[in-house]
């Protein structure tokens, strides 16, 4: 052991916002844009409704604001509901290369319920936004996704690491803190992955939400003097023992200080999970090519690793939140409706007799990481494309539009300048 727990500590305790490079700032606040976008149009949703109904219920008269709602409740309240809210319709960013953690949903929502509660600038909020997400995606590199082996949603697990820093760096924790408050979070992670065997969806949006409100529940304890383990994440009884089958404790600490893996975030296209947006967006790019209708496919195949497999090959989606989940449902529904809008993505579709047909004639091949998608068409004709990994701006508006209206365009100019705002007060 290198004392991993601490030298993490240490650095996100020291970082500040004159230490990030122009682009880093700019990929933070994409992902931060992103995020606000992902909670706005989630609010909108029932299961985000109940949340949203139990943190106002629960922890009325704070500063820190319900995004989309626009009340004003605890940090630990507005945390839980709007990590629920980014990740309540599959919409919320991840990183490329996958390292099980969600850089959008799990930080901003804790660093914006504490900088609105302590009355933080932009530029503390970006500073702290990359401070928890360099720790936050070490960590899940660290897991080499054998976290979600052992059962647990990886987001859940990771998640109040991220959260945990965030917090911590807009409630000025030195390096002495901050190690307590990771060793609190590491109590604090959770969530199970039996919501993917059929039933019971609701819950993967909870998890976000839980790792947010860790985060200002871990911070806010160590702020006061409360301890934890010092080597809660490389300890025989630490994080990645217990929760990984194996890891890598290198990737704690493996370019600290000299590259930001911030950077990797990726933003989603589509509200779906990620593994399926590649194959999605190549059979829309067939489809406006070649000018084919759903009813001319006669079967569609997709390459797709052991654990895509395992986990995405859903083909009787028994709610939307699994219909979302399902590789093969969302490969049909791009073919049938428009996928980057998140009202295509309702009970109707679930419903619709020809996307569920069209669910079934899709088959996931071994194959390594998707890498093609071949289309066989009733004429006889076979199309294939090899798979790549809309603009933020065309992004914000679909999503907020039904919330915000026009006011939506003028919440993403000011978010543009996040970095010269003084107060955080309006951001709701």
């Amino acid at each position: 052991m290198a004392h991993e727990t601490v030298r993490l500590a240490e650095y996100a305790a020291a970082l500040r916002y004159e230490d990030l490079p122009a682009p880093v700032v700019q990929q933070a606040k994409e992902c931060i844009i992103d995020t606000v976008a992902a909670a706005i149009c989630g609010s909108t949703l029932p299961w985000s409704r109940i949340v949203i109904d139990y943190a106002e219920r629960t922890g009325p008269g704070g500063k820190s604001r319900i995004l989309g709602r626009g009340s004003a409740v605890q940090a630990p309240a507005a945390a839980l509901a709007n990590g629920a809210l980014a990740h309540a319709f599959e919409l919320d960013s991840l990183t490329r290369p996958g390292a099980g953690a969600h850089p959008g949903a799990t930080v901003l929502p804790p660093a914006l319920a504490v900088a609105q509660e302590k009355g933080a600038d932009g530029r503390g909020l970006i500073a702290a936004f990359v401070a928890g997400n360099e720790v936050m995606i070490r960590i899940g590199r660290a897991t080499g996704h054998t976290n979600e082996a052992r059962g647990f949603h990886a987001p859940g697990t990771t998640g109040p690491f991220g959260a945990t820093v965030t917090a911590g760096h807009l409630l000025g924790l030195d390096a002495g803190a901050m190690t307590n408050a990771l060793g609190i979070a590491g109590s604090l992670c959770g969530g199970l992955l039996e919501f993917a065997r059929g039933n019971g969806g609701m819950v993967k949006r909870l998890h976000l939400g839980r790792a947010s409100e860790a985060g200002v529940l871990a911070a806010s304890l160590a702020a006061g003097g409360f301890t934890g383990p010092r080597t809660v994440i490389e300890g025989q009884f630490g994080f990645l023992r217990v929760f990984c089958t194996a890891w890598d404790e290198a990737e704690l600490t493996r370019g600290l200080g000299e590259e930001f893996l911030v950077s990797t975030t990726v933003l989603k296209r589509y509200p779906c999970h990620a593994t399926a947006h590649p194959a999605v967006r190549a059979v829309r790019e067939l489809q406006a090519e070649h000018g084919f209708a759903a009813a001319a496919v006669e079967a569609i195949t997709v390459t797709a690793t052991e654990r895509m497999i395992e986990r995405h090959n859903i083909l009787e989606p028994a709610d939307l939140m699994l219909a979302q989940y399902s590789i093969p449902f969302s490969v049909a529904l791009g073919l049938c409706r428009e996928a980057r809008d998140p009202e295509s993505w309702d009970e109707t579709a679930l419903a619709d007799p020809q996307i569920r047909s069209l669910c079934r004639r899709v088959r996931l091949v071994r194959g390594g990481e998707l890498s093609a998608v071949t289309i066989a068409l009733t004429d006889g004709r076979r199309l294939e494309r090899m798979l790549e990994s809309g603009k933020l701006t065309d992004k914000f508006q679909r999503l907020t539009r039904a919330v915000l209206g026009e006011r939506g365009a003028t919440l993403y100019e000011r978010l543009l300048g996040l970095e010269d705002e003084r107060s955080l007060e309006w951001l709701g």
